[in-house]
């Protein structure tokens, strides 16, 4: 998985922020279906690395709207 920076989310158009934030969604609640399922997390860092990376995309969607 690659790390979004602000500087490369800036750089994507509307529909690829859309998607990338998706996918990102996605992947976290596959990654809370697995924990809570008893399954052990191979990264336990991982959630918390989904979530600031979808708190920057949605933070910039909003900075455009502005």
């Amino acid at each position: 998985m690659d790390i979004l920076t602000a500087e490369k989310i800036r750089e994507m158009d509307d529909r690829e922020r859309e998607r990338a934030l998706l996918s990102l969604r996605e992947e976290l609640m596959m990654l809370y279906s697995m924990q809570t399922g008893g399954g052990l997390a191979d990264n336990p860092a991982k959630a918390k690395l989904l979530r600031k990376q979808i708190a920057r995309i949605l933070t910039i969607i909003n900075e455009e709207k502005q």
